[in-house]
């Protein structure tokens, strides 16, 4: 499980929620690309949070996750950002209490901070009351008792629930990128291949994000139909262009087919064959593409057809049963098998003794027992394919 105290600890929130007008009103994160659903893929990418929360309506997934309902239902994306935070505050307090640290979290973040931090960069000017630092502070407490438990990470990635080609490697990537700003920045986003922002494949500071909703909720009334624009316009936030397809949404029918399509294309199938693969039997681990064909290559040339999927499916099991050694278990495997199969097939080119045969000749089985048809000209088979104890001279 992710260290909580580690700096590049986080927790998730993705959007699962919205109509899906442009769909018909479909189950957008239900929908099938590559043989998962478009929400089990955005939760494999982000497999590495502490603790994953998930709003909008409950449905079956590969891997287990909190649900949280934005109120009301439908009421857009600050509505369900802020559901998912407070979400993962309960979950957070549970926590303490359930290890006995419930006293360690009796630290209110309204006592903690000033009313200038509470109004962030409104300034005294702001048309956003002073009375929202209350509420911002309540919100920084999440509906707590108390602020943040010791060791709660500070980050929060926030992804909407279609995104097919988003991978953990653009996660990580956001997290070290907002690690490597300091304490400066509130966030990072990461931008498609036009330069656009992206608020929904982002990881976020989470008093900020808490704070920015509070007064959002306090000038506006309510969180109900808020542009995430209007959130994000009062963060500090740095950029992050990653793959042009890990932006890639899902928002029409020809969104869906053209992901359908990408999967399968010959650049990318492997790829993408290999990527669900794993999540579906939840492996960790970099696949050496090219070596594992080449064994099976090897096999299927030196041995026989059915020895390729036979030989890498024994490599896995032995990098499997080698004390979870993981990539290096699975290169020493492949290492072996590939030496094993070239010694196989060398064999088939030599005789019992070493040498080599001549291409003319064949195999024991195939020559004519003597007496019996014709010679067809080759007369005695050579000394080198002579049985055991013959000398090779009839």
């Amino acid at each position: 499980m992710t260290d909580t105290t580690s700096t590049d600890a986080f927790d998730a929130i993705v959007l699962a929620g919205g109509r899906a007008q442009r769909l018909g009103g479909v189950d957008k994160p239900g929908l099938s690309v590559g043989g998962r659903t478009l929400l089990d893929r955005v939760l494999a990418a982000c497999r590495g949070a502490r603790r994953t929360v998930v709003v909008g309506g409950r449905r079956g997934t590969e891997r287990p996750v909190v649900w949280a309902q934005e109120n009301p239902p439908g009421g857009g994306p600050v509505a369900a950002l802020d559901a998912g935070l407070r979400q993962l505050a309960r979950e957070w307090q549970r926590s303490a209490a359930d290890t006995g640290r419930a006293g360690d979290t009796d630290r209110v973040a309204a006592g903690s901070r000033s009313e200038g931090d509470v109004r962030g960069r409104s300034g005294a000017g702001s048309e956003r009351s002073t009375a929202a630092a209350g509420a911002a502070a309540e919100a920084g407490a999440g509906g707590r008792a108390g602020g943040q438990e010791p060791g709660e990470p500070r980050n929060v990635l926030v992804l909407s629930a279609d995104l097919p080609f988003l991978r953990e490697p653009t996660v990580q990537g956001l997290i070290r990128t907002l690690e490597g700003e300091g304490n400066g920045r509130e966030g990072v986003l990461l931008t498609d291949a036009t330069g656009r922002e992206q608020p929904l494949v982002a990881v976020y500071r989470a008093e900020p994000l808490r704070r920015e909703i509070a007064l959002l909720a306090t000038e506006y009334g309510s969180l109900s139909g808020l542009s995430l624009r209007l959130l994000t316009g009062e963060l500090d936030l740095g950029r992050l262009a990653d793959e042009p397809s890990a932006a890639f949404d899902c928002d029409t029918w020809e969104d869906v087919s053209a992901a359908r399509a990408r999967i399968r294309e010959h650049g990318h199938v492997l790829d993408e064959w290999i990527a669900a693969v794993k999540d579906e039997l939840d492996i960790e681990l970099d696949v050496d593409v090219s070596g594992l064909l080449d064994l099976a290559r090897d096999a299927a040339h030196g041995v026989a057809r059915p020895a390729a999927p036979l030989t890498t499916f024994l490599v896995g099991y032995a990098a499997g049963a080698a004390a979870h050694r993981g990539e290096e278990a699975v290169a020493a495997a492949t290492r072996k098998a590939e030496a094993l199969a070239r010694r196989w097939a060398e064999e088939a080119t030599t005789g019992t003794a070493g040498q080599p045969r001549r291409a003319e000749s064949r195999s024991a089985a195939d020559q004519p027992v003597p007496g019996e048809g014709e010679d067809n000209g080759r007369g005695a088979p050579p000394a080198s394919e002579s049985g055991p104890g013959e000398t090779g001279a009839r």
